[in-house]
Protein backbone atom coordinates (compact mmCIF):
# COMPACT_ATOMS: atom_id res chain seq x y z
CA UNK A 1 0.00 0.00 0.00
CA UNK A 2 1.46 3.09 -0.98
CA UNK A 3 0.68 6.58 0.93
CA UNK A 4 2.11 8.58 -1.49
CA UNK A 5 1.60 8.28 -4.96
CA UNK A 6 4.85 7.73 -7.35
CA UNK A 7 7.29 10.57 -8.25
CA UNK A 8 5.45 13.27 -6.32
CA UNK A 9 8.49 13.76 -4.11
CA UNK A 10 10.84 14.57 -6.71
CA UNK A 11 8.33 16.81 -8.87
CA UNK A 12 6.25 18.78 -6.23
CA UNK A 13 7.89 21.90 -3.77
CA UNK A 14 4.95 23.38 -2.00
CA UNK A 15 5.68 27.36 -1.48
CA UNK A 16 3.58 30.22 -0.38
CA UNK A 17 6.01 32.44 -2.41
CA UNK A 18 3.86 33.25 -5.44
CA UNK A 19 5.90 36.00 -6.35
CA UNK A 20 8.70 33.82 -8.54
CA UNK A 21 8.06 31.11 -10.96
CA UNK A 22 8.95 27.36 -10.53
CA UNK A 23 12.18 27.52 -11.57
CA UNK A 24 13.83 30.10 -9.02
CA UNK A 25 12.03 28.25 -6.47
CA UNK A 26 13.25 24.88 -7.36
CA UNK A 27 17.32 26.72 -7.63
CA UNK A 28 16.57 28.33 -4.27
CA UNK A 29 16.31 24.88 -3.04
CA UNK A 30 19.05 23.33 -4.69
CA UNK A 31 21.51 26.20 -3.24
CA UNK A 32 20.17 25.44 0.37
CA UNK A 33 20.30 21.87 -0.23
CA UNK A 34 24.11 21.86 -1.10
CA UNK A 35 24.42 24.52 2.11
CA UNK A 36 22.95 21.72 3.86
CA UNK A 37 25.18 18.79 2.47
CA UNK A 38 28.36 21.23 3.07
CA UNK A 39 27.70 21.84 6.95
CA UNK A 40 26.65 17.59 7.38
CA UNK A 41 30.38 16.96 5.64
CA UNK A 42 31.77 19.44 7.78
CA UNK A 43 30.12 18.24 10.88
CA UNK A 44 31.09 15.02 10.05
CA UNK A 45 34.72 15.36 9.20
CA UNK A 46 35.82 18.13 11.37
CA UNK A 47 33.85 17.13 14.27
CA UNK A 48 32.71 20.54 14.73
CA UNK A 49 29.75 21.21 17.41
CA UNK A 50 29.52 24.33 18.18
CA UNK A 51 30.98 27.53 17.12
CA UNK A 52 33.74 29.25 18.94
CA UNK A 53 31.75 32.86 18.67
CA UNK A 54 28.73 33.49 17.71
CA UNK A 55 28.70 37.11 16.46
CA UNK A 56 28.35 37.41 12.06
CA UNK A 57 32.37 38.33 12.12
CA UNK A 58 32.98 34.85 14.33
CA UNK A 59 30.66 32.68 12.46
CA UNK A 60 32.46 33.86 9.48
CA UNK A 61 36.41 33.72 10.12
CA UNK A 62 35.07 30.01 11.36
CA UNK A 63 33.26 29.03 8.06
CA UNK A 64 35.89 30.38 5.80
CA UNK A 65 38.80 28.45 7.83
CA UNK A 66 36.92 25.36 7.61
CA UNK A 67 36.40 25.93 3.93
CA UNK A 68 40.27 26.40 3.37
CA UNK A 69 40.40 22.99 5.12
CA UNK A 70 38.33 21.44 2.93
CA UNK A 71 40.15 23.07 -0.49
CA UNK A 72 43.14 21.93 1.04
CA UNK A 73 41.93 18.24 2.16
CA UNK A 74 40.87 17.94 -1.61
CA UNK A 75 43.68 19.09 -3.04
CA UNK A 76 45.74 16.62 -0.87
CA UNK A 77 43.14 13.73 -2.05
CA UNK A 78 43.58 15.12 -5.48
CA UNK A 79 47.27 14.78 -5.91
CA UNK A 80 47.13 11.32 -3.96
CA UNK A 81 48.10 8.42 -6.27
CA UNK A 82 46.19 6.07 -3.46
CA UNK A 83 42.25 5.64 -4.06
CA UNK A 84 41.29 8.30 -0.60
CA UNK A 85 37.86 8.70 0.56
CA UNK A 86 37.58 12.22 1.48
CA UNK A 87 36.26 11.03 5.28
CA UNK A 88 39.18 8.41 5.38
CA UNK A 89 41.81 10.84 4.14
CA UNK A 90 40.89 13.49 6.89
CA UNK A 91 41.03 11.02 9.77
CA UNK A 92 44.50 9.34 8.52
CA UNK A 93 45.70 13.25 8.44
CA UNK A 94 44.39 13.85 12.31
CA UNK A 95 46.25 10.68 13.15
CA UNK A 96 49.67 11.60 11.28
CA UNK A 97 49.42 15.33 12.06
CA UNK A 98 52.57 14.89 14.17
CA UNK A 99 54.85 12.51 12.43
CA UNK A 100 57.44 13.85 10.61
CA UNK A 101 57.52 12.94 7.01
CA UNK A 102 57.17 13.56 3.15
CA UNK A 103 53.97 14.32 2.75
CA UNK A 104 53.11 13.36 -0.85
CA UNK A 105 55.23 10.02 -0.31
CA UNK A 106 52.64 9.45 2.71
CA UNK A 107 49.80 10.43 0.48
CA UNK A 108 51.04 8.14 -2.54
CA UNK A 109 51.92 5.04 -0.53
CA UNK A 110 50.30 5.69 3.15
CA UNK A 111 51.01 2.56 5.18
CA UNK A 112 54.72 2.17 4.99
CA UNK A 113 56.29 2.69 7.92
CA UNK A 114 57.83 6.34 8.33
CA UNK A 115 61.75 6.95 8.41
CA UNK A 116 63.66 7.15 11.79
CA UNK A 117 63.63 10.21 12.66
CA UNK A 118 67.37 11.59 12.93
CA UNK A 119 68.56 12.08 16.38
CA UNK A 120 69.86 15.35 16.53
CA UNK A 121 71.42 16.77 20.34
CA UNK A 122 71.70 21.08 20.07
CA UNK A 123 74.98 21.93 21.57
CA UNK A 124 75.56 25.23 23.00
CA UNK A 125 78.73 26.54 23.29
CA UNK A 126 79.18 29.19 25.92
Amino acid sequence: MKLIPEGIIDKTLLTNNFELDAQTIGDIYKARWQIESFFKMLKQNFKIKTFIGTSENAVRIQVWTALIAILLTKYLKFLSKAKWHFSTLVTFLKWNLFVYRDLQQWLDQPFTKPPEPESFQPEFAF
